[in-house]
């Protein structure tokens, strides 16, 4: 199938000449056809299979027809988690847009000061790209207009929900009038997001692309076992240092973990950056955009960077600390081997971690390669530990760490109790009570 069988209009196929895609990935082509229908969608999709171009491209095929309603506020809305993945979601929309002439493309999220977004917000917007928090914050200074609204698309649903956003999503939702078409896509529907689904969407059709591992064979996987946590920083400097590593991409848990990876590698001697959500949005924009123009090697992250970053000469993806869900890896190894490339992830793990290892190999229905003994190293019997000495005994503790037992002796000198001549302690007679009295 090609996209011209899709009945798109010619400026977006156009535009998908120049950015060289020829034919649809699955998620595409069944995707497009429901919501140029104009039909509620559940898509269900993993990273790196398409999905954004799947939504952009019918919204734009949208808004080559005049709007009915007579207004300045945007006309399609997409809800995204991450700053991260707004950005490229909008330059995705400028991307297929390039041929459609006074399209106007806007984006509201956190970071950003607040009076350039109010005057975006001012002038007409046909597509809207913006985080939940961000939006909400206008919406409640009445300064966002939904009267043209038409389309709302809510991406990375599941991702959104577990950042603590569905309260933000359902008063953004509430505020978009009814009458609007909803599509909603997430790595899967489970729980919460089908509830929320069901609460915001009208009968609405359901498309599920099962492949947890789409990419998984342009992506060598392997697990190096370490000790534990204290080795993860010489291991990973030896694996900088091997030959093929190019461009890399390092996830760990914590925002200050990042930081101080980071200044680690500097050290090294890597050109590199940490990218987390503490960091103002200026300066993620200018790591972000020095790693994709080479200036860095190295990004160290947290998972904001598992879901929007789109880098074609990520050579390697490593795992420094293994993610809180096995879906997380997915996300985040779909980071390296994109457009057809091969790729590879490494992760650090010690032996106490097996078992989130194990369901990783579940959810992708893969064995991961396993560098190092996977049994917990053994440790030599000890002597039991001696008691700690009675008063007036030798400290025997100290010759069992090779102390001279002549001169480790522990001597408490003893002291000699007072005796009145009525063969009572002075300490424990009481004065009487006329004594105080005077």
């Amino acid at each position: 199938m090609s996209f011209a069988a899709l009945n798109l209009s010619p400026p977006l196929l156009q535009a998908l000449v120049d950015a060289q895609h020829e034919t649809p990935t699955p998620i595409q082509a069944s995707a497009i056809p429901v919501v140029m229908a104009g039909d509620d969608l559940m898509a269900s999709a993993k990273t790196g299979t398409g999905k954004t171009a799947a939504f952009i491209l019918p919204a734009l095929e949208r808004l080559l027809t005049p709007s009915a309603v007579r207004g300045r506020g945007p006309r399609v809305l997409v809800l995204s988690p991450t700053r991260e993945l707004a950005g490229q979601i909008k330059d995705a929309a400028s991307t297929y847009a390039r041929h459609i002439p006074q399209i106007r493309l806007g984006s509201i999220v956190g970071g950003v000061p607040y009076p350039a977004q109010q005057k975006l917000l001012m002038r007409p917007l046909d597509l809207l790209v913006a985080t939940p928090g961000r939006l909400l914050d206008h919406i409640e200074q009445r300064r966002v207009d939904f009267s043209r609204l038409e389309l709302v698309i809510l991406d990375e649903a599941d991702r959104m929900l577990d950042m603590g956003f569905l309260h933000d999503v359902e008063r953004i939702m509430a505020a978009a009038p009814a009458s609007r078409q909803t599509v909603m896509f997430s790595a899967t529907f489970e729980g919460p997001v089908t509830a929320l689904a069901t609460r915001l969407l009208k009968s609405p059709k359901r498309i599920r692309i099962t492949t947890n591992d789409a990419r998984s064979e342009h992506i060598q996987q392997r697990i190096h076992f370490v000790g534990d946590s204290s080795e993860k920083k010489g291991v990973l400097l030896d694996l900088l240092a091997e030959a093929g590593v190019g461009q890399a991409i390092v996830f760990t848990s914590t925002k200050r973990g990042a930081e101080r990876l980071a200044a680690a590698l500097g050290g090294a001697g890597h050109a590199t950056s940490a990218l987390h959500g503490d960091m103002r949005q200026g300066q993620r924009n200018r790591a972000l955009a020095q790693f994709r123009d080479g200036a860095l090697r190295i990004l160290v992250a947290t998972d904001i960077a598992a879901r929007g970053i789109d880098v074609a000469r990520i050579s390697h993806v490593f795992n420094y600390d293994l993610p809180r869900s096995a879906e997380d890896y997915v996300h985040r190894i779909g980071r390296t081997g994109r457009a057809g490339q091969s790729g590879a992830a490494v992760s650090l793990a010690t032996h106490a971690e097996r078992g989130a290892i194990r369901r990783i190999e579940r959810f992708t229905g893969q064995a991961i390669e396993h560098v190092g003994s996977v049994d917990s190293p053994r440790r030599e019997p000890q002597e039991p530990r001696p008691a700690r000495p009675r008063r007036g005994q030798p400290d025997v503790r100290r010759t069992a760490r090779g102390a001279d037992t002549a001169s480790r002796v522990r001597r408490v000198p003893q002291k000699k109790a007072i005796v009145a001549p009525d063969g009572t302690s002075p300490a424990r007679r009481r004065r009487p009570v006329a004594a105080f009295l005077g």
